[in-house]
């Protein structure tokens, strides 16, 4: 068995928008621990400008406080950061990368389309963040399929697994991440969704954001689709959670949580 926490690995303040966070999970299990996406890291905390640059804190909201950054998030769970044996990235944006460096030792996993963009020096990503040489794993195209979607086996103990779960749009190589146990399962969806109520309102007033930062919307809606189908089809099995929303934090107030 492993045991979810869910933490807030940083926030990001848009005029005209709600606060937003970064949603991480780390997962404790027998042989370590597992972050799913690194969200703001200490390099980015300490140096903001020269690490980001002003015109990207600008336009994201940036805000920098070390606290909450994934090493002190789960220092402050009472667990050892040198225990992060491996990290899931939904994709590379620097609010989701930017921890990376602080878990230098970790397997990076990583859909092989969005590290073809990163390593191609795609303009929506920071090259800072990488410099440290993360230890990529990159992820292929599989003919196994979850609840009808594609599916990448990243990790599993015969207790429990995590899946790699193409949901693109909002990069060409975003991923959704699954985590099943006991029958049921738990997909972080990444960016798919910015705020859980697009999920029954299509034209909820972020979907305009959420268009313009999508390298291609038409796939972004689609996979928007697959997701509203997973809830009103398997709801019953499948808990999503994305990385933005402050409601989908079981406790934005305490450090960690679970559920």
């Amino acid at each position: 068995m492993i045991r979810i926490h869910h933490i807030n690995c940083g926030t990001l303040l848009v005029p005209g928008y709600p606060t937003v966070v970064c949603h991480c999970l780390l997962l404790e299990h027998a042989g370590g621990l597992l972050l799913v996406d690194s969200g703001i890291g200490l390099a980015d905390v300490r140096d903001p400008a020269g690490r980001l640059g002003q015109p990207l804190i600008d336009l994201a909201g940036f805000q920098f406080h070390e606290a909450d950054t994934a090493v002190r998030r789960i220092e402050a769970l009472g667990l050892n950061p040198h225990d992060v044996k491996q990290i899931v990235l939904t994709h590379a944006d620097p609010d989701h990368a930017g921890g990376l460096a602080d878990f230098p030792a970790a397997e990076v996993h990583i859909s092989e389309e969005e590290l073809s963009q990163v390593q191609a020096g795609h303009w929506r990503y920071v090259p800072r963040q990488f410099e440290h040489g993360p230890k990529w794993r990159p992820q292929g195209r599989s003919d196994r399929r979850w609840f009808g979607l594609e599916s990448r086996h990243l990790w599993g103990d015969g207790n429990a697994e995590v899946l790699l779960i193409p949901l693109p749009g909002h990069t060409s190589g975003h991923c959704g991440v699954a985590i099943g146990q006991a029958d049921r399962w738990v997909l972080h969806v990444g960016d798919a969704y910015y705020l859980r109520a697009e999920l029954d309102t299509p034209d909820h007033p972020v979907s305009a954001l959420a268009a313009q930062r999508a390298e291609n919307d038409e796939q972004r809606r689609s996979s928007l689709d697959e997701l509203r189908r997973l809830v009103r089809d398997h709801a019953d099995v499948i808990d999503l959670c994305g990385y933005h929303d402050i409601t989908e934090l079981p406790d934005p107030a305490r450090v960690g949580s679970e559920r």
